[in-house]
This record gives C-alpha cells, structure tokens and sequence, in this order.
C-alpha cells in the first residue's frame, strides 16, 4: 500500500523545503521530493538557490572581493600586502563547503519538523482517491499519495539556440560556479544579474571580462538613474559591456569560444575567449513532471498556470516559485510556499508582489522595491524623488566605499513610498527598511522622521526621504 501524506511537495528548493516545513508546523503529515544530487550522490536540498545559484555565487562574490581589496584597497588603511595570490581551487572548495553546510541545514529542518525527504524524482502518476498519486524515481522507485500536491520544481537556465552548454567551454550558471583555473579571457552573453556577479568575480580575480547584451539599455527593469550609476562603476572597474549587440555564430575549440556579433552600429564584430558564460534568463522547469497524466495546464512559456493564490487548474494542486509566473527570485517562492501551506490550513497567506526586493551583488551592490521612475512617467503617477549619495555620508567614507546613491520615490499628494532605488555599499540589506516602510504604505515623511543610529549608511535613506520634499540635514 503506497504511504499517505496530507501534503506531498515536489521540489526541495527555496518555494519547496519551506512550503514543506511550514505545513508541516501547521500540523499536516507532508513529504518533500527532491532529486538533486552532492558529488557523493547523496541527497543535496535547497533547488538552484542552494547548488548553483544565490549560495556559491555569494561565496565566489566574497572571496574575490577579499582578494581584491587586499591588492587594490589594504594600502589605503596602511596594511601593506605583497604577494597576495588565489588559489582557485581553495576557493571552490570553501563555496562547495557552505553549499554543503545549506543542504545539510535543510535536512536538520526536515528532521526536526518530522517532514519525510524522499530522495528522486517526483512525477505524477493518476489521479487516487483523496489525492494523487505520485512516483518517486531514486535509487528505488515506489509510489506515494498526497490529498494536495505543491510543485515548486523551479527553473532551468537558458541555452543560446544551436549553442548547448557543455559546462566546460560554454557555461551556464552551474558551470560558471566551478571554472577551475582563471581564465585569461572571459565572455558573457547576458548583463543580468547572473553575467555581472559571475563577471565580476572573474574580473577582481584577473580575467579579462566582455558583456555582450542584445538590449539598447544597461538593466532596463532597474531605475534608469541607478542603473547609469553602476553602469559608471562597472566602467571604471574595466568590465567591458557592449549594448545593442546581434550575436550570431557561435563556434567552439581546442582554442576556446569565437562569437561573431554585430555592435549597435552594425558593425560586425568578432570575440575570442577562453570560456563563455550564456546568463540570457530562465525557463521554468516541468521535465519529467508527467503533467499530461493528469491534465494539468500548462502556458506558452511553459509554465505552470495558477491563479493569484497559486491554485493550478487541478483541485488539489498547487505551484510556486520560478515554475509559475512572476519574478524568479529564491524569496519570492519561500513567500509563496509559506502562503500556500496557510490556505492549505484555512488561514489566509499573503504574498505581496509590489514589495518584493530585487538585488544584484556586485560591488556596487544593486537593490531596489517598487516601481521605477520611468515606470511612475509611463503610468501617468504623479510623484516626487528624492536622492542622496553615499560621498556625502560619514560611514561610507570611513568604509572607504562612497559609489552610489539612494533614491526614493513617493506620491506627490499623499506621500506613500513608491518605490527605493538603491546603487552601493550594502545595498542588498539597505533595502529591508524600505521593504518594511512600502509594506506598511508608510510615507517618505514617515522614514525622515525615524532615527537612524550615526555613522550610519541608513542615514542614506533617511536623507533621500528628506530630499523628497526638498529638505536635507547633510550628515
């Protein structure tokens, strides 16, 4: 007789191991499904996030930027430096040891809210009385039956038409994690943010780094001030990004990568490297899902399709994160796995998708919430901006960091934040206070009045928030 579960979630990333969990804490008898394999062959939860996107490439962003600044920086703080050298290898040893510390952590969680880890494949296998039930392919394959099934099988990385990756020449973001040795000369195609983190770690480390990106625009989803703003940082470091490009053919060999493409004049262009990393989106993934067993729909793009409350066309049957719409952002699917285990209970889950942060870990970090200037002109909103730099505040001049900006964006009459905009140091945890303020539909008035300790870089919001209505107190 096959196991019976209330919940069976198939998937172990971000939207998948919470959704588990929180059901799990709402007193419902779950299971969680998830075939991503360590080099052991041993179970590795946690989706993309944790194996080869946010988590290493977070740990490869810290380490170069170690590097760097012990070349480039310690002799501003009178630390005298010679001879500094990475050893690569240590280096995707000790990003290999935090993915592993991540998986081993959402295993402890599993256990410890008695959630049962099924280590294969999950696909659907009919329809059962009470539910559906669902075929695990691991190392033995048997049957399980869930009353309600969440899918949170995430996302695969894009591929160039007719350029497949082979994660040795031509890369995608699992591929550009384990490059072995620095490479004298490194393409990306993409300035997204996986092309300028994987970019600037190579970069800092010594390689000679070109961005080709098919858009006019540098990040046109970010707010256009801020992203000329970095796109000067990213200058001066020596990244090299080209806009407006066609690329064309794409050829591979003992010598490396050759991509020929047109400049946005028209010109053709040739460019020689060692390695290519391919960052031009992803495509949700329902591989092996068997979907067509049960009938469940399924978009143009490929996607799932579900309401605004993640209910598919199947009672009973739920999906989140990169699979469905929306942003494909590791947060996002916690907040819709959490929302979906609540309704599942009764309650009522809440996902918010006008406050949901987006951020780029480069240096300068990139962090925004809300809507952009140009978005507010397009919709016809009437609004004020305020903004601040960081060569005005005390604490990123003592941090010897002092690129970039705060923006804020408010309604004209009733002063509700808009949107925050943020180019420099700690951005990524800068943006928690606006996050907070929008959700609250607090004013720009409301973030100038609050105190903000001194020296601080959150005196950066506070003074773009005076700078709304024309006021500044200049720290």
């Amino acid at each position: 007789m096959s196991k019976q579960f209330d919940v069976v979630v198939i998937g172990g990333g971000p939207g998948g191991y919470i959704a588990a969990i929180r059901a799990a804490q709402l007193g419902m008898n779950v299971a969680c499904i998830d075939e991503w394999k360590n080099d052991k062959g041993g179970p590795a939860p946690g989706g993309t996030c944790t194996n080869v996107g946010c988590i290493p490439s977070k740990a490869l962003l810290q380490s170069s930027e170690h590097f760097e600044h012990a070349n480039k920086h310690f002799a501003e703080h009178g630390i005298t430096a010679t001879g500094v050298k990475m050893d690569v290898a240590k280096m995707i040893a000790r990003k290999d040891t935090v993915v592993k510390q991540n998986n081993d952590g959402i295993l402890y969680l599993f256990k410890k809210n008695k959630v049962s880890f099924f280590h294969g494949r999950g696909s659907f296998v009919k329809a059962a009385e009470g539910g559906y039930e669902i075929k695990v392919a691991g190392a033995a394959e048997e049957t399980i039956v869930g009353k309600q099934i969440i899918i949170a099988t995430g996302s695969n990385a894009r591929a160039l038409p007719g350029t497949p990756f082979d994660e040795e020449l031509v890369l995608s973001n699992d591929g550009a994690l384990r490059v072995g040795a620095v490479p004298k000369k490194l393409g990306l195609i993409g300035s997204g943010v996986i092309g300028l983190e994987m970019g600037s770690v190579w970069r800092r480390l010594g390689a000679e780094v070109t961005i080709l990106e098919g858009l006019p625009t540098f990040l046109g989803a970010v707010d256009e001030q801020i992203a000329k703003e970095a796109k000067k940082a990213f200058d001066k470091q020596g990244l090299k990004i080209e806009l407006g490009v066609k690329v064309g053919e794409i050829k591979t060999g003992k010598k490396g990568v050759s991509i020929a493409y047109t400049n946005a004049k028209g010109e053709a262009q040739s460019l020689e490297v060692d390695k290519l990393i391919v960052s031009i989106g992803r495509v949700p993934n329902t591989i092996g899902l068997n979907t067509e067993a049960v009938g469940l729909q399924l978009d143009e793009r490929g996607a799932i399709v579900v309401d605004a409350d993640c209910k598919t066309n199947l009672p009973g049957v739920w999906a989140v994160g990169d699979v469905v719409r929306g942003p494909m952002l590791a947060h996002k699917a916690e907040e819709e796995g959490v929302a979906v285990a609540e309704r599942i209970a009764g309650q009522h889950g809440h996902v918010n998708f006008n406050t949901i942060p987006w951020v780029i870990y480069t240096s300068p970090e990139i962090a925004w919430v809300g809507r952009t200037e140009q978005q507010l002109k397009a919709d016809g909103v009437k609004y004020k901006a305020g903004s601040f730099p960081f060569l005005a505040n005390g604490r990123a001049r003592a941090l010897g960091d002092t690129t970039g900006m705060v923006k804020m964006l408010a309604d004209a009459e009733t002063d509700e934040i808009l949107g925050v905009h943020i180019v420099g140091p700690q951005a990524s945890e800068l943006i928690a206070e606006a996050v907070v303020a929008m959700e609250f539909k607090a004013s720009s008035e409301d973030i100038a009045r609050i105190c903000h300790a001194h020296p601080s870089l959150s005196e950066a919001t506070k003074e773009a928030a005076l700078a709304v209505d024309k006021r500044t107190l200049n720290f």
